[in-house]
């Protein structure tokens, strides 16, 4: 195309970013980066009245843990700026004079209680060329009447004014070409004098204007405004650089029907947030990715299937390769069930491409969350048995019940394993264990392994409860890896350390094995 490809993500900073606000961030950056464009961040705090401090700062680090980089905007400075709108209050009165000028909007000085009685008296009331002679507006009043309220302080609204009999048609790179009788749109309110500012249909158009923005990429739970937008931008002269509107389809919830929610997730245990959020006014914390351990490409990864494929059964991609391959043509106009368990698998995946050393360095934290020093260990040592256990793994947090025996020897045995593995025998037989592990020359896995299974066998013990219960011993359980592996890291003192103390501490009531 003849322009340059520049697209915007313009959240409201009234809470937490919503997962599907993240995935239009993503197809936002996709679609730019595919397209050798850029990507704005404009904060769109028109409404004084739903503003939550730090919800900015939230959207801000939210965009940047999860790799989609801005490059104007909010945090990033530019030539179009400011990007908060209500920053913007000069820019956007003259333009609220230009459509007054051109009779294209009018003053209204209706009161809350006057508005609530016209709805009272005409069902399916709404402000348009049908009602709006009959209310209190600068349509119906004396031009110094009208002034005299204004001078005096009186609050009012500015309104679009619609005229009825127009098919208003929307492109929609989506959806195709969208028809609306502008006969079922409203007179919506563009200003507010109460607060000085424009409301959501006058800033943004404005600001996509004045930004040159190319493409509006957003929820279809906006494409009722289109219209409205359109006719703006004709109302202002602007239809050559209106930009090419693209209504990206819900999330929608992962069982039953509706649009995704944060009840969802806490009734199915999944964030629905990138971050987690502390809520200013209730003191509620709210669940985020990053903190339940998950790896940002893994969630990039998860969000870009959520209405999108390459065109194939390609799953995983960077996020070079989903630029490299996103469009619009593989895009469903349909919701996406929020498929939570596949964001696991997603992270799962990752998880197992990590290096092993920084698998280990994220497995830290959560060694000294269990009362472990990683100090106490080295780098090596934890890296080596972060790689014996990862596969079993969705997130760092589960490497604890993994992998905690390698950390801190077993206290308590299972019962159950006691039972069926750990017989009178045993400890004598567990006693000659040691004595062959003490006489291996190379305790490394490769080189014990055999000599010991020999033993077992030269011995006519049974396989399978001899190692089941040396496994017992020095895990607390019969799981873990491969059990020369294991006592290759423990080291041969530690090994026969943990065998002895299960000899004393382990009580048989069983038959001989």
């Amino acid at each position: 195309m003849d322009r340059e490809v520049r697209v915007r993500f313009a959240p409201s900073p009234t809470g937490p970013l919503h997962i599907g606000g993240v995935r239009t961030a993503l197809y936002n950056y996709l679609f730019a980066r595919h397209n050798g464009g850029k990507m704005l961040l404009r904060i769109e705090d028109t409404d004084s009245n739903r503003f939550v401090p730090g919800a900015e700062d939230y959207i801000v680090e939210s965009l940047r843990w999860l790799g989609i980089e801005i490059d104007e905007g909010v945090g990033h400075g530019g030539n179009d700026g400011p990007y908060r709108q209500s920053e913007r209050r000069d820019i956007y009165r003259q333009y609220v004079s230009q459509l007054l000028d051109a009779d294209r909007a009018y003053i209204a000085f209706d009161t809350p209680e006057e508005l609530e009685a016209a709805r009272a008296a005409t069902p399916n009331f709404q402000y348009d060329a049908t009602t709006r002679m009959s209310m209190r507006n600068s349509l119906t009043m004396p031009a110094d009447e009208v002034k005299r309220l204004i001078d005096g302080g009186e609050k009012y609204v500015v309104r679009f004014k619609i005229e009825p009999g127009r098919l208003v048609e929307v492109d929609d790179l989506l959806r195709g070409k969208v028809t609306i009788k502008s006969d079922i749109l409203d007179d919506k309110v563009l200003y507010k004098s109460a607060d000085d500012l424009p409301t959501y249909h006058l800033a943004n158009i404005v600001d996509d204007h004045l930004m040159r923005v190319s493409h509006v990429i957003r929820g279809e739970e906006w494409l009722p405004s289109a219209p409205l937008h359109v006719l703006l931008y004709e109302a202002f002269g602007w239809t050559d650089t209106m930009p090419a509107f693209v209504h990206l389809p819900l999330l929608l919830k992962p069982d039953g029907k509706g649009k995704l929610s944060k009840r969802d997730g806490d009734r199915l245990g999944f964030p629905v947030f990138p971050l987690e959020w502390h809520d200013p006014a209730s003191g509620n914390i709210s669940s985020g990715y990053r903190e339940s351990g998950y790896l940002p490409e893994a969630v990039i990864n998860f969000l870009a299937l959520l209405g999108w494929n390459p065109g194939d059964d390609t799953e995983i991609m960077s996020m070079d390769e989903l630029i490299e391959r996103f469009s619009f043509d593989h895009c469903s106009r349909s919701g996406a069930k929020f498929a939570y368990e596949k964001g696991k698998w997603f992270n799962h995946h990752y998880l197992q491409a990590l290096d092993d050393a920084r698998l280990a360095e994220m497995f830290k934290p959560v060694l000294r969350d269990n009362g472990v020093n990683p100090d106490d260990f080295s780098d090596d040592y934890i890296a080596r048995a972060v790689a014996m256990v990862k596969g079993r793994i969705n997130f760092v947090k589960d490497l604890w019940d993994q992998a905690a025996f390698f950390f801190k020897a077993p206290t308590t045995y299972d019962p159950k394993a006691i039972k069926k593995r750990w017989s009178a025998d045993t400890p004598a037989i567990m006693t000659e264990l040691i004595a062959q592990l003490n006489a291996l020359p190379d305790f490394s896995s490769a080189a014990a392994e055999q000599p010991i299974l020999d033993w077992i066998t030269a011995n006519n013990y049974h396989m399978g409860n001899v190692m089941n219960a040396f496994r017992l011993a020095v895990v607390g359980e019969c799981k873990g890896p491969h059990m020369f592996d294991i006592t290759e890291l423990l080291g041969r003192d530690e090994t026969v350390t943990r065998l002895q103390t299960a000899i004393d501490r382990i009580k048989p009531d069983e038959p001989a094995i």
